[in-house]
């Protein structure tokens, strides 16, 4: 029986320092509840001379990996630096020396989750990845363990807290995008470099992590469908207030007997729709299963302790594995063949808002270009500039195909009577 459980984190910045303090503050719990103490015994960092307040010993940290990997006492190595070349080593590393790994790297597991995944299998570890999704809301375990039973069928909600807490800013204090990303990135919600959280990149790792767990089928980045925040338009968020929809940048995964389907774009949610209402950097995730039917899950999603509670819930889990001797027995092999669908096997409704010149016959000229590519029209609303010689045209489909949407756009683009398509997205929950 193990006296103790020995831990190597790899890295000490916001999420490491939040780990090593829940540790240190919680540890007569965690002592409770595993019949054992949990201790922090190195720490890999760049730079030792760098001043750090912490409870830890100054003996502990180095920055060599090798000083973790070969110490006997360390039974789990925590990577919590990020990137992804570097981290994606040290963890091939750790697995390879008999190590379990829990880490909070989306980047690593969109990619290369798959083969980690596999080494973990071959040389019988755990690796644990609860933190790398939805900060504080324990989304993979849930899936792993709670809803094992059941078939997953979909997934949609709002994954990246940054653009949230933007959106959310932008539409109830009307600030601008500049103003509203100055106030993430100074409450440490946003990145210095915001590019992969306002781009819909990180969203888009979180729901290919998410999609390949839920369907058990591998689901590659590439698969995932990806519009970011620069597709909101000026004036968007009000035009979508007068009806009665909130703008979201919105994750969704849904498979068939046709295949999966996954994207991450700003999305339209009816305003009643509870999506619509999470606000600032909380993230929520509704999930569908064949059985449960739809389950919502809800909590903050950026921030250094919903994540670092993440990570440390893995710890646990991977203490406890160790304890028992169960460390490293679960299969993470996908039962499914990848099976992505083609643009015309994936359905929605859209909204589009197109600029025209305002004379007569331009309506039923465009709403030509709608019927002749197969797409019914649920309403079509024209707004007229005062003083100006042009007019916006909205244009909500019934559900049509993504590749109807494109192919509908690409045409109202090159026609005549046709100023610019200022915007599209699509429609959700209605």
């Amino acid at each position: 029986m193990k006296k103790e459980i020995g831990i190597g984190l790899l890295g000490f910045g916001v999420v490491g320092s939040g780990v090593a303090k829940i540790l240190h503050h919680h540890q007569e719990d965690l002592t409770y509840k595993l019949g054992v103490p949990v201790a922090i015994r190195r720490v890999l960092i760049q730079n030792k001379q760098k001043q750090r307040e912490t409870v830890l010993p100054k003996d502990v940290f180095t920055d060599s990996l090798d000083d973790l990997l070969n110490d006997e006492s360390i039974d789990i190595i925590v990577e919590v630096f990020g990137g992804m070349n570097h981290a994606k080593s040290a963890m091939e590393r750790a697995l390879k020396a008999g190590k379990g790994v829990v880490t909070a790297n989306k980047d690593v597991m969109a990619v290369h989750g798959r083969e980690l995944l596999s080494l973990a299998d071959q040389n019988g570890c755990d690796l644990f990845y609860e933190a790398s999704v939805g900060g504080g809301i324990p989304l993979i375990r849930t899936l792993e363990d709670g809803l094992a039973s059941d078939r997953i069928t979909s997934l949609l909600g709002i994954v990246n807290g940054t653009t949230n807490f933007i959106l959310t800013k932008m539409k109830h204090e009307k600030k601008t995008y500049e103003e509203a990303l100055a106030e993430a990135t100074e409450l440490g919600f946003a990145e210095a470099d915001p590019t992969a959280d306002v781009g819909g990149i990180d969203a888009a790792r979180k729901m290919a992590i998410l999609a390949s767990l839920s369907f058990s089928e591998e689901v590659q980045l590439d698969d995932v469908y990806v519009r970011g925040m620069d597709a909101i338009e000026d004036g968007d968020l009000e035009l979508a207030e007068q009806f009665g929809y909130t703008v979201k940048m919105a994750g969704s995964a849904k498979k068939d007997e046709q295949g999966v389907e996954v994207s991450v774009e700003p999305v339209f949610f009816p305003n009643e729709h509870p999506l619509a209402s999470v606000n600032n950097e909380f993230n929520a995730v509704y999930v569908r299963g064949a059985a449960v039917g739809e389950t919502m899950f809800y909590g903050p999603g950026a921030g250094s302790l919903p994540t670092a509670t993440s990570v440390t819930a893995d710890i646990v889990a991977a203490c406890r594995n160790l304890l028992l001797g169960v460390n490293g027995k679960r299969v993470h092999s996908y039962q499914y063949e990848r099976k992505v669908k083609a643009d015309d096997q994936k359905f929605a409704r859209y909204f589009h808002r197109i600029s025209v010149q305002d004379e007569i016959g331009v309506l039923s000229r465009l709403s030509a270009i709608y019927s002749k590519n197969g797409a019914s029209l649920a309403t079509v609303i024209q707004h007229a500039n005062p003083n100006r010689e042009d007019a916006d045209l909205i244009f909500i489909t019934h559900a049509i195909s993504r590749k109807q949407h494109l192919d509908v756009l690409n045409e109202l683009k090159t026609a005549p009577q046709v100023n610019g398509v200022l915007s599209h997205y699509r429609i959700e929950g209605d």
